[in-house]
């Protein structure tokens, strides 16, 4: 402005000298209302001196600049706002979609924690692993009565009273109540090795127990402990890896809520302290009883009215984020829950790759049984089928009891890599 002032009065002197100089009458009004632009053109016209012809133009360049600096200047406040109002739409619809992947993320956490195997095959495999049971067509105690009456015993069970102790200790072994009282670990192994090394002791100082018959005896017994222990091994090795998963389970859910306390504060709302007598996961779900997606939402319009500008309709976008700074920090820790919904999906596939490979050593022990010709080809086919279809319904149960899917659109709505300064 000052500049320009400054350009217009020189012109206004060389001016004067130009009509000195040329002795002319002609009087030119001192520039009050008329514009700028308008004397600039007037003295284009009327004087053709070079040196006031260049300094006109210059003063014209300058008007021009002004005025679009003008429009410049508006144009980035106007754009600040605008900025400001998407940063805030940004962390409004993050946040809003955070609520429900909080919930759901705890509920289906919750829900695999439970998952630790299904009751039908926790009923199937029990079953196999009884030594009363008949699942494949025979009885592992009855077997081993009919293998001490036939190969120890050479079929004199009943000819003298020592023969008749023998078989006595031998069921007394088998209803041993240390044995009855494993449900999901090895009692057909547990006896195996009692009853042998019953016979080995016996065979020091009974000359009636025939070296040779007793290693056809734990012969047709180690049949019996292959098939046990490949059922037994694949038991405990399942057992590890859910005990593992479980663990991970609870140190996510912990995870889960140290980010959701920081959330919930920057929404106004208090997370429940933990409470040692009741599990996490309760806790949880009595908070999402409050910090839910519709009390959020009357957060963000409580407060969008508040930074209304008085008399219009327009939010100071620029000062509600200024005196609000913690949802930009609630916003930008959001990548924490997205990496955990990413740690429970690895987790919850880790689930079904346990399965799988549990099937697998439960269908080959069943193979090693008919392979050493302790049950019939047809009954432990049937058998393997009864349990092929047991695992694919509890795949499909847990499945659709966590809907993972589920999950993931949740996730989809949090747009995380865009942080907010």
């Amino acid at each position: 402005m000052y500049f320009r002032k400054a350009i217009l009065l020189i012109a206004g002197l060389l001016l004067s000298s130009v009509l000195w100089a040329q002795q002319d009458t002609t009087v030119i009004p001192p520039s009050n209302d008329t514009t700028i632009s308008s004397e600039i053109n007037h003295l284009q016209v009327k004087y053709k001196d070079t040196a006031l012809q260049r300094l006109l133009l210059q003063l014209k360049q300058v008007n021009e600049n002004e005025r679009q600096n003008s429009v410049a200047i508006q144009g980035l406040l106007q754009g600040k706002q605008i900025d400001n109002m998407t940063k805030y739409k940004l962390l409004k619809s993050n946040l809003i979609s955070a609520v429900q992947t909080y919930y759901l993320l705890n509920k289906k956490i919750i829900d695999l924690k439970s998952r630790a195997t299904s009751n039908s095959l926790d009923v199937f495999i029990t079953s196999l692993n009884n030594p009363e049971s008949k699942a494949l067509g025979f009885s592992f105690s009855e077997r081993v009565i009919g293998l001490v009456k036939s190969v120890i015993l050479e079929g004199k069970a009943d000819k003298s009273k020592r023969n008749e102790q023998i078989v006595s200790t031998t069921e007394s072994i088998l209803n041993s109540p240390i044995f009855r009282g494993f449900t999901t670990l090895a009692p057909p192994l547990g006896i195996a090795t009692s009853i042998m090394t019953f016979f080995h002791t016996l065979s020091i100082n009974n000359k009636n127990i025939n070296q040779k018959n007793l290693k056809d005896f734990e012969s047709q017994l180690n049949k019996y402990v292959a098939y046990y222990t490949a059922l037994n091994e694949g038991n405990q090795k399942f057992q590890y890896g859910l005990n593992f998963n479980k663990d991970q389970l609870n140190m996510l859910q912990q995870n889960l809520y140290n980010n959701l306390s920081f959330t919930a504060s920057a929404l106004g709302f208090t997370m429940p302290p933990r409470n040692a007598n009741e599990p996490l996961g309760v806790t949880l779900n009595k908070f999402f009883l409050t910090f839910n997606q519709a009390n959020v939402e009357n957060y963000f319009a409580q407060m969008e009215q508040k930074y209304t500008i008085q008399g219009t309709d327009k939010i100071n976008y620029e000062r509600l984020l200024r005196e609000n700074m913690s949802l930009k920090e609630a916003n930008n820790q959001l990548e924490d829950l997205v990496m955990q919904t990413k740690n429970f999906e690895n987790l919850y596939n880790e689930y079904f790759t346990m399965l799988d490979n549990y099937y697998g050593t439960v269908i080959n022990a069943m193979n090693i049984a008919n392979t050493n010709g302790l049950a019939d080809k047809a009954v432990v086919q049937e058998k393997q089928q009864e349990f092929t279809q047991l695992k694919n319904e509890a795949v499909t149960d847990t499945k659709t009891s966590i809907d993972i899917g589920e999950l993931k659109n949740s996730t989809d709505n949090i747009k995380y890599r865009y942080k907010i300064f």
